[in-house]
């Protein structure tokens, strides 16, 4: 949805010692319409929309949003559109088949050895693309104790699993607290190695992301043996400011490995030069781009989805552009829960003769020969 006025933005970042009152998130038609984010004429449509998808935009992404730009890339992942309202023959509601694999509430188990745990439903922002815009919001419910308990003990009983990826909902959505408590357990199971967190706070809501919460994550400090990574979701380098960095390096303070997950979304990132941006920043963060995902086959979001050649080439191009590090894997989760493939595109192709053919950076291509001895 356009952006239709101007709004005062602030005049300089505030520093921690004078944080100023917190704003609240943006979260019904009234309060967008006073942004100048969507149109009178557009009110009854996108409050149908809100009252499906849940909705919060805070003010650290509202104040990203460029007020003079009809297609800015941040308005475009956070304003309610009307178009959420058609959903095509190929969307579902659970379109990575996440039920298909939970043996316990809030619990995914589908590799042998990582388990996904939802301990919260909320989030604080609710992206028009989310592929569990069905079951997240407000009315979602925390996993109760029991059901916690239940989570836990089908970890400990499973010796298999090595990871345990903290998402839902957004799990820094937890009091410090309870996520301290969540990450203390977890690190007392032995056999978990790495507890992953896959959280938008840093850029949406960078100082909910404050000493405490940053504490809870460091394990080591209170005797955990388990590395902690933070994946932070970010699909566009504006999402990543001042307030971000620091954020983040509270967190790399504390000893917490960062990756970055994007989303390749048509209309936001889908061009080498901005998603060249984009990693660039996160590495100058410390921040290493870890997956880039084709868009899932949410209600409603068919206006972000491009064909997957298209992704390949976007992908393709930014060889040359990009060092190793700053370039994710593109990947697709298929659906009915069968797990990530990956889509990047292959610069080898079998030879008549034996040997290969192999296209560099700039797209010149070479022959490379078979293993010696082999036949040719």
């Amino acid at each position: 949805m356009s952006v239709l006025a101007a709004r005062p933005r602030p005049v300089g970042p505030r520093t921690p010692e004078e944080p100023g009152p917190k704003a609240a998130p943006l979260r019904d038609f009234e309060s967008l319409l006073a942004a100048g984010l969507v149109a009178e004429s557009d009110r009854a449509a996108l409050e149908s929309v809100i009252a499906r998808y849940a909705t919060a935009i805070p003010p650290t992404l509202a104040a990203a949003i460029d007020p003079n730009d009809p297609d800015d890339p941040i308005a475009a992942q956070v304003v309610p559109h009307a178009g959420e309202r058609d959903v095509t023959a190929e969307e579902r509601a659970d379109p990575i088949g996440d039920a298909t694999r939970s043996p316990v509430p809030g619990l995914v188990h589908r590799y042998p050895d990582r388990v996904l745990l939802k301990p919260v439903h909320v989030c604080p922002v609710y992206c028009r693309f989310c592929f569990r815009r069905e079951v997240v919001g407000p009315g979602g419910d925390a996993l109760s104790p029991a059901e916690l308990a239940d989570a836990l003990d089908y970890i400990r009983a499973r010796p298999a699993i090595g990871e345990v990826i903290l998402t839902g909902g957004d799990p820094l959505m937890l009091s410090p607290r309870r996520l301290g408590e969540l990450m203390a357990a977890l690190a007392a199971i032995e056999h978990v190695a790495v507890i992953r967190i896959h959280s938008r706070v840093p850029v949406a809501d960078p100082g909910r992301l404050d000493d405490a919460l940053a504490d809870a994550l460091d394990i080591e400090a209170s005797g955990g043996g388990a590395a902690v990574w933070l994946s932070v979701h970010a699909n566009h380098a504006r999402e990543l400011g001042d307030e971000a960095a620091a954020a983040l390096r509270r967190a790399r303070r504390r000893g917490v490995g960062l990756i970055g997950q994007t989303v390749l979304l048509a209309g936001v990132n889908d061009d080498p030069a901005t998603l060249e941006a984009l990693f660039r920043r996160m590495v100058a963060l410390g921040v290493k781009p870890y997956y880039l995902h084709h868009p899932d086959l949410a209600p409603g979001t068919a206006r972000f989805r491009m064909p997957i050649e298209r992704g390949r080439a976007i992908v393709g191009a930014l060889r040359g552009r990009l060092s190793g590090l700053a370039i994710p894997t593109y990947v697709l989760d298929l659906p009915g829960g069968h797990g990530k493939v990956n889509l990047g595109p292959s610069p080898v192709e079998g030879a008549e003769a034996g040997g290969w053919t192999v296209e560099d950076w700039s797209g010149r291509r070479h022959a490379y020969p078979p293993p010696a001895g082999d036949p040719i």
